[in-house]
């Protein structure tokens, strides 16, 4: 199941205007914002993410949910086998969130694929 999607833009002022005022009627709100990054969603967990590259590549960002932190490790090392690249680890990321666990790779195609777990299991 999807955690959250992403995308890569290049004017983050203007994606902010539009999606803000766009999405409002259906609830979705501000829910981080911080160093070119601007996610949208439900109060509690925004799962519409931005990405302020400016002209840079753009790209998405597709963030698959796992049961376990054992599950984002096997996707890391399987994604890496397939012909991934490295874009991240295993591991915790507390400045999302204190029990975020997430692996990323690079697809063929160029995309941001990760996995994240946001089971506590310390």
């Amino acid at each position: 199941m999807f955690d959250h999607i992403g995308f890569g833009v290049r004017d983050l002022a203007r994606t902010r205007a539009f999606y803000t005022a766009a999405l409002a009627p259906l609830g979705f709100t501000v829910g981080y914002e911080r160093d070119g990054v601007l996610a949208l969603g439900p109060p509690s967990r925004p799962r519409l993410w931005f990405y302020g590259r400016g002209d840079g590549p753009t790209g998405v960002h597709i963030a698959l949910t796992a049961e376990t932190r054992a599950q984002v490790n096997a996707f890391h090392a399987a994604a890496l086998a397939a012909g991934g690249e490295d874009n991240g680890a295993p591991g915790l990321r507390p400045h999302y969130r204190p029990t975020y666990y997430g692996a990323f790779v690079i697809d063929p195609d160029g995309h941001n694929l990760e996995a994240v777990c946001h089971a506590d299991e310390g």
